[in-house]
């Protein structure tokens, strides 16, 4: 795929959107392209995330095990898909096992080449600042709203 088209999926995914066309071609140069075979895992529960994955094609079952020992699917995502976006801040645990559903391409986004992307591009930190601050109040907001569960 050529760096036009990786720019172009970046600047569809949420993290991304704001972003001007240096800081997404910034990602797109330094992003990893890997192709993932049907049915192989791309990452497993618990294994230390250094990086994300945004999905280029092909789509990816997303797995927890489950209390009885048996894989349970929590969600399928397709094109577009950023899986494991904390790990581009810091280092975390990932939340699910990623198999491939079908012949699959992801970028593989460093949270060294994140770092980067911040470093350069103040406006960039900006943005992501802003990002979490508005999740972090609508988790506030969510847990709120489920108190009169927990009495």
């Amino acid at each position: 795929m050529a760096l036009a088209d990786d720019i172009r999926l970046l600047s569809q995914v949420p993290l991304f959107s704001d972003m001007d066309g240096d800081q997404l071609r910034l990602i797109a140069f330094g992003a990893e392209r890997r192709t993932v075979a049907h049915g192989q895992a791309l990452f497993r529960e618990h294994s230390p995330a250094e990086c994300a994955f945004v999905v280029a094609s092909g789509r990816f079952q997303l797995s927890t095990l489950g209390r009885d020992g048996h894989m349970q699917v929590e969600k399928e995502v397709g094109s577009g898909a950023l899986l494991s976006e904390l790990a581009l801040i810091t280092m975390v645990e990932r939340k699910y096992t990623a198999v491939a559903l079908q012949d699959s391409d992801v970028l593989k986004v460093t949270r060294t080449l994140f770092h980067r992307l911040l470093e350069e591009y103040p406006r960039a930190a900006q943005i992501l600042q802003a990002r979490i601050r508005d999740n972090l109040v609508r988790m506030a907001q969510a847990a709120a709203a489920m108190e009169s569960r927990f009495q």
